[in-house]
Formats: structure tokens, C-alpha cells, sequence
């Protein structure tokens, strides 16, 4: 692929209605600071394309647990990212995905927030099983594209009903509830924090200790949970190793960077705007009227976006971008569920079962795919409750939890050769008991709102998710060093083109999994073989095909050989590097004028 459909198939890639529903809906509960989050991808992305994706071209892989295998050997590290990725699909993705289209379908349609999920899962089945919509009418890129089209409109309406931008900052601070007098007296109270606009609403950088999104937790917990997003994700890398050259790669990641600046005014501002129109709605605080406006007590943020597409929108757009949003959502599930159950009966059924066969091995995936839709199902109150109600402080928090030790790990494996297999899998280990011994007690005595605050101990919960994040990151990086000094280093031999300094390396390398790809190889003819006796009728056919793949996996050794090339034209190096800076200039300038 050249460079623009690269950056793209990056920013559609990332963007999903849980945007949409999570930003806007933190937006009009704090301000802009949650813009931090997409501000923050325009550093990253350069990171992606300068210093990760020159390494994963160079290793010669597709995927990310692939590249571990190379670089550590074993089979430990692979099978941990794994779980956790199952784990980050069922409590990020999925149940979020879910939660997102229902609350579109229950303020277009005023349904039931599980009516709306159950209606929307037997869509997407219904789809999925009859081959797909998205198939048919749209490529996801197309989709969101669309959707992008349609909130470049909605923001347009938005800022011509609330008067403009000046009117916004001026009215922002006094979008207050009519109705803010408690109940039940005896139960709780409320006071006015609860509901009066945050006074440092425009400011992204805010107080390091009573700020809802801290400035250090901002400027670096960000940048570690957006180092593991989209530098060590199968779907962000993939895109980047789809593309021409290295240099288009960078230009991908610059155009994506650019794009990225605009969640803040399609998304951010217009939830702001959604609580200025509807305070009542938007910005309610007693829990009785929060339930009958959404179905959860505490609070109702998460339908700035929808309730401005249902109220403001002119119908024939309104109606485009809600089909538009719930077809790009459904085949985004889709895919979540054919990778997810691709992951667990590749992954872990067939350590299990080495002997699976092909059948088992569909029932299975389809089986799992019945068990994480119902746990998602299950989890949804959850995240309509975790984090105040607020979508995206939801996500960032578990992903705080559960994806720094992967950073850590991916970082110290591409830049420090000394770092081994037993260093990163024990690292991995201790940073994933460190991040459950705050996500766990947090889940169990719940985050808490303004109103009702959570009775986890300040000692496990009192320290931001950000913040925790930032700690979880460093002490996996010194405890992945740490045992792998103690331990053997690997040879250079296994080195060449897996890590930074020895990108360039022109000599033989032996690689540390050869031994299980060759293992892998002959099962694979084993099974061939298996079928073939069991298909006397397609003996001849099966021959040929047997000769014709055994001699394509006896060239594959061969084929790696050939050094992958990421030289580039000098004139478009300087001219994509150029562009790098000017982009960061921006992004300075950006983040400067919110500060």
C-alpha cells in the first residue's frame, strides 16, 4: 500500500463509536483534558514508524507474538500475550463496543439498554452468518470515513446552535442540572462539585494531585499506554507492514497524525456543547433521574453524542449517520470475534489439544465466541457504572492496568540486546500480579461516583489509574533488567535484525524458534498426509497439492535468507523527516494554546 491508504487504515483502525460515546461523554463531564488521549498518538505514532516498524520489517514478521518468539525463544511469552489479549478483547472491546451501540439505539429508539444490546448481537450474527453487510457496502475505512463526514456536520450544527466558540467558553461553566436536591436525605447528598462544570474545564494540563486527569499522568501514563497501542498492536503494526517502502510507512504515520487532531473538535467540544443544549439530560446528577434518563445512577455523560445526533441532526443525515456508526460497529465486532476466537483455538485449544481436528477446532471457536459475548453481557454494568459513567476513563484505566508490562517489555526488546527470555516472561509475571492487585479490588468495591464514593483503601485505590501506570511501567522495567542480567544473555548469532542498533546487520541469523516453526511444519504434513489417506477419491489432486506446498515450506528457510530491505530514497527520507518535525511543531503549538 502507498502512504494515504497506510495512515488511513491507521486512524480508522483506532477509531471506533466507543470514541464517539467516550470522549464526547467525558468532555461534557470534565472538559478537554480527555483530548489528552488523542494528542498524545501524535508523538507515538512517529515512535511507530522511526523506530518500531524499521525493526519488525528487518525481523521478517507478521505478527506481534511472532516477533517475541524470535527475539526470546519459547513459547511462554506468546501464550501470556494471549490471555492477555483475550482478557483486553472481552473488558475493552467488546463489552464496550456493545455498550456504545446500545446507548445509540436507546436514544434513537428509547429502549432498554439490554434489549438494545440483544438486538444489536442478532444483527451482527445475522450479518456475520449471511456474509456481511460490510461485505457488500462498505470497507471499514469507507465507514469511518462516513462517520467522520457526518461529525464534521454535527459539529458544524453544534457550534450553530450553542451560538459559536466564544459562546461555548462562556456558557460551558454554568451548564448546571435544574433539579439538584437530594431524594432520599437520608442516603446521600449532594454537593455542588457534583455538579458544577470543573474550572479548569479548558485546560488540558491540570493539578498533579487534585485534578481529574493529573498533567503527569497526561504527559507520560498516556504516552506508556499509547506506546503499547500503537506500537505493539496487531492491527496498528499489521497496517504499517502492509506499506510499500519504509518511507511510506513514516508518511502513513504522519497522515494519521494529522487525522488525529481532530477528535477534539468532532468529538470533545461537541459533548461540551451536548451538556450546555441539554443540562438536564446530559449533565444530571440525582441518581433517581439519572436512572429513569439512562438506566445508571451515576450520571449520564455517556449520551452527550448520541442525544446531539438524535436532536440536532436533519433527519436524512441523522438517519445515515446512526445506520452508518451501527454497521461500522458491527463489523468491528465481527472482527473482534473471529480474531478473538482465532486467538483462543490457535493459541491455547491446540496446546491443549494438540490432536484437534479441523472440525473441533470450529466448534470450539464458535462455543467461545457464545462464552466471551455472555461475559460481555455480564460486564456491562460495569462499564456503565465504572469511572463515574465516564466510557473512556473506563478503558484507559484497565488498559493502565494490564498493558504497561507489555510496553515495558516490547521497548526493552527492541533497544537492550542484554534483555532474555527469562527477564521479559517473569517481568510480564510480576507486572501482570502488580496491575490485578489494583484492578481487582477497584472492580470489587467498585470506582464509586461523586455522590456515593467507592469504599476501596486509599492505599490501593488512592493512586490514579495514570499515575499507577507510570509506577507499573518502571518497576516491569526493572524487574525484566534485573533477572536478565542475573541470567545468560542471548548471542548476537540470534540478534541480527531484531533489535535497533543491529537493524542494519547484513550477517546470517539462527533464529531462536527455528526449531519450533520445524516442528510446526511437520505436523502440518503430517495432517496433509492423515487427509490424504482419508480422501482416496482425491489421492492425485491431494499429491499434487502435497508436493507443491511441501516444496513451498522447504523454499520458506530459503526465502528468509533474502535480507529484507528498508533503505530509503534520501530525497523522501529528508523530505517524510521534515514533515515529522513540522507535525511535532504543531503538536506543540497544540498542546501549548489548550495547556
Amino acid at each position: 500500500m502507498t502512504w494515504w491508504p497506510v495512515g488511513a487504515s491507521l486512524f480508522a483502525s483506532n477509531i471506533g463509536s466507543g470514541h464517539f460515546v467516550g470522549l464526547a461523554g467525558t468532555g461534557a463531564a470534565s472538559g478537554i483534558a480527555v483530548g489528552g488521549f488523542e494528542w498524545n498518538a501524535l508523538f507515538i505514532v512517529l515512535l511507530l514508524g522511526w523506530l518500531f516498524v524499521p525493526v519488525y520489517l528487518t525481523a521478517g514478521v507478521i505478527t506481534m507474538p511472532q516477533y517475541l518468539k524470535k527475539r526470546f525463544g519459547g513459547t511462554r511469552i506468546s501464550l501470556y500475550l494471549s490471555v492477555i489479549s483475550l482478557f483486553l478483547y472481552i473488558f475493552t472491546k467488546i463489552s464496550v463496543d456493545m455498550f456504545s451501540g446500545a446507548v445509540f439505539i436507546q436514544q434513537a429508539l428509547g429502549w432498554n439498554i439490554y434489549v438494545a444490546v440483544i438486538t444489536l448481537l442478532c444483527i451482527t450474527a445475522l450479518y456475520t452468518v449471511t456474509g456481511g453487510l460490510a461485505a457488500l457496502m462498505y470497507t471499514d475505512t469507507v465507514q469511518t470515513f462516513v462517520i467522520i463526514g457526518g461529525a464534521f456536520v454535527l459539529t458544524g450544527f453544534s457550534f450553530a446552535e450553542v451560538g459559536g466558540y466564544s459562546a461555548l467558553l462562556a456558557k460551558y461553566s454554568s451548564a448546571m442540572p435544574g433539579n439538584f436536591s437530594s431524594l432520599d436525605p437520608q442516603r446521600y447528598n449532594i454537593s455542588p462539585h457534583c455538579y458544577t462544570p470543573r474550572q479548569d474545564a479548558f485546560s488540558l494540563l491540570r493539578d498533579p494531585t487534585t485534578g481529574d486527569l493529573p498533567w503527569p499522568g497526561v504527559v507520560f501514563g498516556i504516552a506508556i499506554v499509547g506506546g503499547w497501542y500503537w506500537c505493539t498492536d496487531q492491527v496498528i503494526v499489521q497496517r504499517c507492514l502492509a506499506a510499500r517502502s519504509l518511507t511510506h510507512v513514516k508518511a502513513g504515520c504522519i497522515m494519521c497524525g494529522y487525522l488525529k487532531l481532530l477528535p477534539m473538535f468532532l468529538m470533545v467540544f461537541p459533548g461540551m456543547i451536548s451538556r450546555v443544549l441539554y443540562p438536564d439530560e446530559v449533565g444530571c446528577v440525582v441518581p433517581e433521574l439519572c436512572q429513569m434518563v439512562c438506566g445508571t445512577e451515576v450520571g449520564c455523560s455517556n449520551i452527550a453524542y448520541p442525544k446531539l445526533v438524535v436532536s440536532i441532526m436533519p433527519n436524512g443525515l441523522r438517519g445515515l449517520m446512526l445506520a452508518v456508526m451501527l454497521a461500522a460497529l458491527m463489523s468491528s465486532l465481527a472482527s473482534i470475534f473471529n480474531s478473538s476466537s482465532t486467538l483462543f483455538t490457535m493459541d491455547i485449544w491446540t496446546r491443549i489439544r494438540p490432536q484437534a481436528t479441523e472440525r473441533e477446532l470450529i466448534i470450539v471457536g464458535r462455543v467461545w465466541v457464545l462464552c466471551i459475548v455472555a461475559i460481555s453481557i455480564c460486564w456491562i454494568p460495569v462499564v456503565q457504572a465504572a469511572q463515574s459513567g465516564q466510557l473512556f476513563d473506563y478503558i484507559q484505566s484497565v488498559s493502565s492496568y494490564l498493558a504497561p508490562p507489555i510496553a515495558s517489555v516490547f521497548l526493552l526488546a527492541v533497544f537492550v540486546k542484554r534483555v532474555n527470555e527469562t527477564g521479559a516472561f517473569w517481568g510480564l509475571i510480576g507486572g501482570l500480579v502488580m496491575g490485578l492487585c489494583r484492578m481487582l479490588p477497584e472492580f470489587w468495591f467498585g470506582t464509586g461516583s461523586c455522590i456515593f464514593p467507592s469504599d476501596c483503601p486509599f492505599l490501593v485505590c488512592g493512586v490514579h489509574y495514570l499515575h499507577f501506570g507510570i509506577i507499573l511501567f518502571f518497576c516491569t522495567s526493572v524487574l525484566v533488567l534485573l533477572v536478565s542480567y542475573c541470567s545468560q544473555p542471548i548471542d548476537d548469532q540470534h540478534l541480527h535484525r531484531l533489535v535497533f542498533s543491529l537493524r542494519h546487520s547484513k550477517e546470517e541469523r539462527k533464529d531462536l524458534d527455528w526449531e519450533q516453526e520445524e516442528k510446526g511444519r511437520r505436523a502440518r504434513r503430517e495432517a496433509e498426509e492423515r487427509r490424504r489417506e482419508n480422501n482416496h477419491s482425491e489421492a492425485v489432486a491431494e499429491k499434487e497439492e502435497k508436493s507443491g506446498s511441501r516444496g513451498h515450506e522447504q523454499d520458506a528457510p530459503e526465502a528468509s535468507e533474502k535480507l529484507p530491505d528498508i533503505r530509503e530514497d534520501p530525497v523522501w527520507k529528508y523530505t517524510v523527516d521534515a514533515n515529522a518535525l513540522m507535525m511535532m511543531a504543531v503538536a506543540v503549538f497544540m498542546w501549548g494554546y489548550y495547556a
